[in-house]
C-alpha cells in the first residue's frame, strides 16, 4: 500500500488501487483508528482525490488490524487538537463526504465518531461481530458529527432513539435487519466483500453514478414537486454527456460500455 500521511514515523492512513477502487485504510491501531488532526488532513485529502482522479469509481474505507473507528481522539481533544478541516469538516468527511461512491468496510467497533464515519458512507459492509455505538451520553457528550440526523432517516424512529439515548452498541445483525447495513460477512471478510460491491459499482457510467449519488443524497430536502427540478442540475451532466450514448450503444452492440467520464 502507498503511504499518504506519516505521524512520528507511522503512517496514518494507506492508500491501494483497485483496478477502478481506492481502497482507504485508517492506520491508528494504538488508538483504534481515533481521529485527530493528521488522521482527519489525510483522510480529506485522500478523498479529494478520489474525487479528481478520473480512473477512481468508488472508494472502500476500512481500519486496520480489525477495527474500524473508536471515533474522535479523546487525548488529541485534552491538547486542544481537533480532528477538523475546513473543506470537509470532522474526521476530514462527515460534514462533506465524498462525490464518489464510498463503502465503509467495517471490522470490530464503529464508536462514537466511528459509527458517523459510517454513515457518512454510501453503504456498509459488516463483520457478524461489528458493533456500532453513539455512546456520547455516557461521557455527557453530544454526538455531532451528523450521526443523531443522518441515523433517523435510515432506521426506524425509535431504534435511533435507543441507540441515541442509551449509548448502548448494537449488533451489525440487527442493524441489517433495520436496512442500515447491507451485508453481514464473516469475521475478517468485511473489506473483501466490500470490495465486490465496490467493483460492481465501478463497472457503471462515472458521470451517472455521480448524478445518482447526488440526487439521492439530496432527495430528502425535495417535495416532489421541487424533485422533478432539481433532479436535472444533475442529471443533466451525464445525460447529455457521451458516455449517455456509448451506454445504450454498447448494450445494442452486446458489448461492455468503454467509459469515457464525459
Amino acid at each position: 500500500m502507498t503511504e499518504i500521511a506519516l505521524q512520528n514515523g507511522e503512517p496514518v492512513l494507506r492508500t491501494e488501487t483497485r483496478g477502478a477502487v481506492l481502497v482507504i485504510e485508517l492506520n491508528r491501531p494504538h488508538a483504534r483508528h481515533a481521529f485527530d488532526l493528521a488522521l482527519a488532513t489525510a483522510l480529506s485529502a485522500t478523498l479529494d482525490r478520489l474525487d479528481e482522479e478520473p480512473a477512481l469509481i468508488a472508494g472502500v474505507l476500512t481500519g486496520s488490524g480489525g477495527t474500524f473507528s473508536s471515533g474522535a481522539d479523546l487525548k488529541a481533544l485534552l491538547r486542544g487538537e481537533r480532528g477538523l478541516t475546513e473543506k470537509r469538516g470532522g474526521f476530514g468527511i462527515l460534514k462533506v463526504p465524498p462525490d464518489k461512491p464510498l463503502i465503509a468496510a467495517v471490522e470490530g467497533y464503529a464508536f462514537a465518531g466511528g459509527f458517523e464515519l459510517a454513515l457518512a458512507c454510501d453503504l456498509i459492509v459488516a463483520a457478524e461481530t461489528a458493533q456500532f455505538a453513539l455512546p456520547e451520553v455516557k461521557r455527557g457528550l453530544v454526538a455531532v458529527g451528523g450521526g443523531l440526523f443522518r441515523l433517523p432517516r435510515r432506521i426506524p424512529h425509535h431504534v435511533a432513539m435507543e441507540l441515541a439515548l442509551t449509548g448502548e452498541p448494537m449488533t451489525a445483525e440487527r442493524l441489517y435487519g433495520f436496512g442500515l447495513v447491507n451485508r453481514v460477512v464473516e469475521p475478517g471478510a468485511a473489506l473483501a466483500v466490500a470490495l465486490e460491491l465496490a467493483q460492481k459499482i465501478a463497472e457503471n457510467g462515472p458521470l451517472a453514478l455521480r448524478a445518482t449519488k447526488q440526487i439521492l443524497a439530496r432527495s430528502h430536502e425535495w417535495t416532489d414537486t421541487v424533485g422533478w427540478t432539481e433532479q436535472r442540475r444533475f442529471a443533466d451532466v451525464a445525460l447529455r454527456s457521451e458516455d449517455a450514448k456509448e451506454g445504450p450503444r454498447a448494450f445494442a452492440e452486446k458489448r461492455a460500455p468503454v467509459w469515457k467520464g464525459r
